[in-house]
């Protein structure tokens, strides 16, 4: 089995490349005496041609904030580090539609098309799919059936058909959607602790992958502690904040303060590991296995890995972007991407690898350890009681409810609900935006069809909602609330909504092609596919909402 080579390992494995290379490769000859007799001036010589990368690969960190790569920089030494100092990096990006969740974030990364235009609009309307059963292990039926157009391994087959795609992630939506419908290589994690896939992509598993799963890590750390990786002294973050950790309590898992420990039973710990920064390090174990076992980016065509990280979401749900746990699990990232990359140099030439890092969505911070000394209780929005009271009404008009649904800020609504009704739906719509607008904590209540009709993208509230809702899904009222409220009492950390703090995330791009820089203009994930594009030559198959960052091109 392949193993990856510790950090140390790959410095040394790239000085000795350095030292073994020619003399003559490494000092420049001399400079004629003069220039040729017949030329007044020297003619230039012909630039060398780009060299084109045989190996792409996206890291999606999910719910990554940009913010953690510049407020814990002095603590990041390894694969982080890497690429905020050497990389071309966009620090005013942005997911930049309206609901900043996992599936329409990642659907996004590499179709350069906003979800009105890839058709994944929620998670809820992400890729579960029965027609898909997964091949082995515990989890839901997936596919990408839903999705709409093409990605970037469709314009790179398009352009030579021998390029593969392996995309790997601890959630199924994480895999999945950054290649869009194209039958690649696509796992994720199950809660029995084997990484699977679906029908629609094998009927059975590949033999390194059931090598892989047979080592059983989930099961085998059973009780393992997750400890800081460094003393108390480094983090200023207070340890202990009450509301930190209150989902449903297990022993050890949902302790407000460190340690937090896996549960004794390795079936229980197989369906934890997920909370744990262990994941994400199996993730890339599992992504650095497929790259050897399948000869991704040995050339001569161009290969895509797509890795998404899924811990940090899980990290930041739990104890929030503010969180000591959140300090730690960004330090320990950065050190296993810095392996990641350190190993995956030895093996393939670095100056042919292309390397992009971005993020699904964000994430705001709880209501009850925001800074200004508001009231948690002011964050949250209660309009159940005011919901339920219209529903009644409109059940009393004969409308059919069932047809007129609410849920986290949109109203979805069936033509025939309103069969034989005494209130036609653009009464019932206009008069549910008014009773909701007067909320405590609503910003604001549209109707889709007039964001449309106006086309205001300058308003990003309304450019995002346009950004975000195809035309024959039924959505027809959609509700914002003000910036940091959420919906209810949740007992954890949100993000999904369509302001700043959810939809910033990092943008880098890193290695062959790229020109280093620092940009502080505005930059979107959809320009990242078609930036990505340009630099390995290939043509988008269809219109994109993303253009060519031309200042990161080398």
């Amino acid at each position: 089995m392949t193993r990856i080579l510790p950090a140390s390992a790959a410095l040394l494995c790239a000085a000795a490349v350095l030292a073994s290379a020619p003399l003559a490769a490494q000092t420049a000859p001399p400079a004629p005496a003069s220039p040729p007799a017949a030329s007044a001036s020297p003619t230039p010589a012909p630039a060398a041609p780009p060299v084109r990368p045989t190996l792409v690969v996206l890291i999606t960190v999910d719910q990554m904030r940009p913010d953690y790569l510049d407020r814990w920089a002095g603590q990041l030494t390894g694969g982080l580090a890497r690429l905020r100092r050497g990389g071309a990096v966009f620090t005013q990006a942005y997911q930049d539609h309206a609901i900043t969740e996992t599936a329409p974030g990642h659907a996004t990364t590499l179709s350069g098309r906003y979800p009105v235009h890839t058709g994944i609009v929620q998670n809820s309307a992400g890729v579960l799919d029965p027609q898909s059963p997964v091949v082995a292990g515990i989890a839901d039926p997936a596919s990408p059936f839903r999705f709409r157009g093409s990605a970037l391994i469709d314009w790179m087959r398009t352009a030579d058909p021998r390029s593969r795609a392996l995309s790997v992630s601890r959630k199924d939506r994480g895999a999945i959607l950054p290649l869009g419908r194209a039958h690649q290589s696509v796992f994720w994690y199950a809660l029995d602790g084997r990484f699977t896939t679906s029908r629609y992509y094998a009927d059975t598993l590949p033999a390194w992958v059931q090598r892989f799963n047979a080592r059983q890590v989930p099961r085998s750390m059973a009780g393992r502690a997750w400890t800081p990786l460094l003393p108390d002294s480094a983090y200023a973050e207070r340890d202990t904040v009450e509301i930190e950790n209150g989902q449903p309590y297990v022993a050890g898992v949902h302790e407000v303060a460190f340690p937090h420990r896996l549960p004794a039973d390795p079936d229980t710990a197989a369906k934890y590991f997920t909370q744990f920064p262990w994941m994400d390090q199996l993730t890339l174990d599992a992504a650095w296995t497929g790259l050897g076992e399948m000869r991704l980016g040995a050339g001569p065509q161009t290969d895509l890995l797509a890795v998404s990280l899924s811990t940090t979401d899980a990290v930041g749900h739990r104890y929030g972007p503010d969180s000591r746990e959140m300090h730690d699990q960004i330090l320990r990232l950065d050190r296993m991407l810095g392996a990641f990359l350190d190993s995956l140099y030895t093996v393939r030439d670095s100056s042919r690898v292309l390397i992009a890092l971005t993020a699904d969505h964000g994430m705001s911070s709880y209501p009850e350890v925001r800074p200004g000394g508001a009231a948690a209780a002011a964050y949250h929005v209660h309009a159940d009681s005011a919901v339920a009271d219209y529903m009644a009404h409109l059940a009393e008009a004969g409308v059919d409810t069932s047809g007129f649904a609410w849920s986290d800020g949109l109203v979805t609504v069936r033509p025939d609900a309103f069969a034989g009704a005494s209130v036609s739906a653009d009464t019932a719509i206009a008069g549910f935006a008014r009773m909701i607008r007067e909320v405590p904590g609503v910003l604001r209540a549209d109707r889709m069809r007039d964001l449309r009709a106006r086309g205001d993208t300058a308003d990003y509230v309304s450019r995002r909602w346009l950004h975000m809702v195809p035309a024959d899904v039924p959505i027809e009222l959609v509700v914002t609330l003000q910036p940091g409220h959420e919906w209810g009492d949740p007992r954890w950390a949100e993000h999904g909504s369509v302001h700043d703090e959810d939809a910033h995330v990092p943008l880098v791009f890193y290695g062959a092609g790229v020109r280093p820089g620092r940009y502080g203009h505005v930059a979107r994930v959809v320009d990242l596919a078609p930036t990505l594009a340009r630099i390995l030559g290939v043509a988008p198959t269809e219109p994109l909402d993303g253009h060519v960052l031309v200042e990161a091109v080398r």
